[in-house]
């Protein structure tokens, strides 16, 4: 075997072992902006249960939140990042892109729209709710049920 052709070979295996590989940068940056929405989020679930006194800042901080990281989100699902790394996520995500996608566009919006209608705890219970809708309806339809 030449030289010439050793190199050959040795750089298509690099190309697909590279193709393989999973990205497990990518799931655990996304597993850490996923949990700073959880978190941002607790505390007004835990106000629209009754179990704490309504505070305009804090609903208005974790609509913010939602606003900034849900679109990052987007981006953070590539082919490299489907499996490993404790990943929660199903290849659903995959079969369907554009709807998955679409769904933290819907979010964001969803999140400032009820960032401007919030003003008192009356329409907080009615507004709220909207938001953490499509959290659940992504959990339910593309994250394993563990």
């Amino acid at each position: 075997m030449t030289l010439l052709r050793l190199a050959s070979l040795c750089a298509a295996f690099a190309v697909v072992s590279a193709a393989g590989a999973q990205d497990l940068d990518m799931i655990k940056a996304r597993r850490e902006l996923l949990k700073s929405m959880g978190k941002a989020s607790k505390e007004p679930g835990l106000m629209l249960k009754g179990e704490a006194e309504f505070d305009l800042a804090k609903v208005q901080a974790a609509l913010q939140t939602i606003q900034e990281q849900a679109p990052k989100l987007v981006k953070m699902f590539p082919e490299t990042a489907k499996t490993g790394g404790d990943t929660e996520a199903l290849l659903a995500i995959w079969e369907t892109k554009s709807d998955f996608e679409q769904r933290y566009v819907k979010l964001a919006a969803d999140a400032k729209a009820a960032s401007a209608l919030i003003k008192d705890e009356i329409s907080f219970a009615e507004e709220f709710p909207k938001v953490v809708a499509q959290c659940g309806g992504c959990h339910k339809q593309y994250r394993e049920k563990k």
